[in-house]
């Protein structure tokens, strides 16, 4: 019955330490936000150019390679 005891006791602490730290928190506000996630989008459509370009020229690259070695 004292597992218990203490077990509520831990878990009502943690709860309070909890609530104290989220209001320490400096939350962004909605302008950080739009823009952090237009910065995000940007450079994943970014990435997925260069790696499809990459892709592309080591598909090509490959293929040469291939071809050169099983027309002989």
């Amino acid at each position: 019955m004292t597992d218990v005891k203490v077990w509520v006791q831990s878990t009502r602490d943690y709860v309070n330490d909890l609530k104290q730290e989220m209001n320490r928190v400096t939350w962004p506000n909605r302008k950080q936000v739009e823009g952090t996630t237009a910065v995000v989008i940007f450079s994943v459509f970014a990435f997925a150019a260069y790696f499809w370009v990459v892709d592309g020229l080591l598909g090509a690259g490959v293929k040469r390679v291939l071809d050169f070695f099983t027309n002989k």
